[in-house]
């Protein structure tokens, strides 16, 4: 039987919105540009699990010319657990009908512990995943080719056994270099198509 590997947010749950951004930035009091540059670009140690809060927060504060003291630390932890928190209850209810019909389903998500962690304590869908792929605990993040072997390992599945599906090419085309098949997320409707004929 094939399997399902999900990604996470863009998928499942949705992308930061303008307003969770805003609220970054004004807890950070860092202009936008530069803000996000450190944001992301010093992003996948947090996300692999290589660094703490304090640690990942603090080489931000460094990327831009300033410093976040404990408390501004625990609030922009907290902005950024909730800019990440909102999930599309369609893709929740998919997830679930998968489950309910038998299909091998598994998440592969790049995520910080005290993202998982918040997930893990408000969202009881995640206990239809057979395969729980958090990079902050398998020590891999996408698109690094160690993840997905972790993901087929897993599953005890070779990696033509398994879709994986996320709305970012670059992780996608990854996935598909390990042997995966692959299918860019556009919307559940043209995810239901291709997944319809699943063996």
């Amino acid at each position: 039987m094939t399997a399902v590997l999900f990604d996470m947010f863009g998928v499942i749950a949705r992308l930061q919105s303008p307003s969770s951004r805003a609220r970054l930035e004004q807890t950070a009091a860092v202009d936008g540009a530069d803000f996000w540059d450190g944001y992301w670009a010093l992003r996948p140690p947090y996300d692999r699990g290589d660094q703490s809060a304090a640690e990942y927060w603090g080489a931000v504060a460094a990327a831009v010319g300033t410093t976040f003291d404990e408390r501004r630390v625990a609030e922009l932890v907290a902005a950024d657990v909730a800019s990440w928190g909102e999930v599309d209850d369609d893709m929740t209810a998919y997830i679930r009908e998968l489950a309910a019909g038998g299909t091998r389903i598994g998440l592969l998500s790049n995520i910080p512990e005290d993202l998982a962690a918040d997930y893990e304590r408000r969202h009881p869908w995640l206990r239809h995943f057979e395969v729980l792929a958090f990079s902050c605990r398998i020590g891999h993040a996408k698109p690094e080719p160690a993840a997905y072997h972790w993901c087929s390992k897993t599953f005890g599945l070779p990696p033509e056994d398994i879709v994986f599906v996320d709305d970012r090419t670059d992780n996608v085309l990854a996935a598909e270099a390990a042997g995966m098949r692959g299918h860019r997320f556009t919307s559940l409707a043209a995810l239901r198509e291709d997944l319809s004929d699943l063996p």
